[in-house]
């Protein structure tokens, strides 16, 4: 029975540094990873500059080794001390702490897939943890809600626009023809595509009168289009923070209104109960 007690210590141990922000291991931790993390995607940006990779490739390759190995450690140490290896395995950082070593591996089998290791950024989201900016993390729950809430109405309208630039792609493709560069209307459909998110490359332009005519209503249809999905998010939002303060009661007066990150009640001074701001 010894054993197994001092194997739970040394992972709550563990646990308390890796998983945790609020004890000075573990801040001193997260800051120290932070800053790894930031130093090994800068290595990986610069060995992709021809004058440096020829100067210094060996050098950074044998650094990001370095960073692997000690990612891979951690990784590890994360499964054993983890309350729950799979639940943490199949999180979101869970999943990158993992996409964040791999490609270093998945390079000895094809040569240049290291560069991938630039998702190693996405780690430094932790730094919302260190600097407990849980409001921030508040907002972007509530954006993603508004995200997921708008998802139907934005895949029929970009089914809609989808169909609007088949039509007009095929009709570039009768007008402007293939002699001014519309060679199928996949091609022109490319175009449309183009035109009508005003990114125009312009490595296809309409050479006939009518053709720009028609490239004209494009532009002006791409300008209204574009507001579609802004406006279609914008009233989600409101709608998912009038949801969130609305369930933000009073347990006494039962009334609503109340900031998110409130403690009392701001009509009767009672005490608010928590208003679900995630936990870091």
């Amino acid at each position: 029975m010894t054993a197994p007690t001092k194997r739970a210590h040394w992972r709550d141990a563990l646990y308390l540094i890796i998983f945790e922000h609020g004890t000075p291991g573990g801040k001193l931790f997260d800051v120290a990873l932070i800053g790894t993390i930031l130093i090994s995607v800068m290595a990986v940006i610069l060995d992709s500059v021809a004058s440096i990779h020829a100067t210094y490739g060996d050098a950074l390759y044998s650094l990001e080794w370095v960073f692997t190995a000690l990612f891979t450690v951690e990784y590890i140490l994360r499964l054993i001390c983890a309350r729950n290896a799979v639940k943490y395995a199949t999180s979101f950082f869970g999943v990158v702490d993992l996409l964040a070593i791999l490609p270093t591996y998945v390079s000895i089998i094809f040569p240049g897939s290291q560069v991938l290791l630039v998702i190693r950024v996405i780690r430094v989201l932790r730094v919302f943890r260190v600097m407990k900016l849980v409001r921030y993390i508040g907002e972007a729950d509530l954006l993603m809600t508004a995200m997921r809430e708008s998802r139907r109405k934005i895949t029929v309208f970009l089914i809609a626009v989808l169909a609007l630039c088949v039509v007009l792609g095929s009709l570039m493709y009768i007008v402007e023809g293939e002699s001014n560069g519309f060679t199928s209307i996949p091609r022109s459909i490319y175009w449309t595509i183009v035109t009508l998110t005003t990114v125009g490359y312009g490595d296809i332009s309409p050479q006939t009168s009518l053709g720009q005519t028609v490239a004209a209503v494009i532009m002006m249809l791409g300008y209204a289009i574009i507001a579609v999905p802004t406006g279609i998010v914008t009233v989600e939002l409101g709608l998912a923070r009038n949801r969130m303060v609305g369930e933000h009661r009073c347990s006494d007066c039962d009334r609503a209104g109340h900031d998110r990150d409130a403690s009392h009640c701001k009509f009767c001074g009672s005490p608010l109960a928590a208003s679900g701001e995630p936990s870091t």
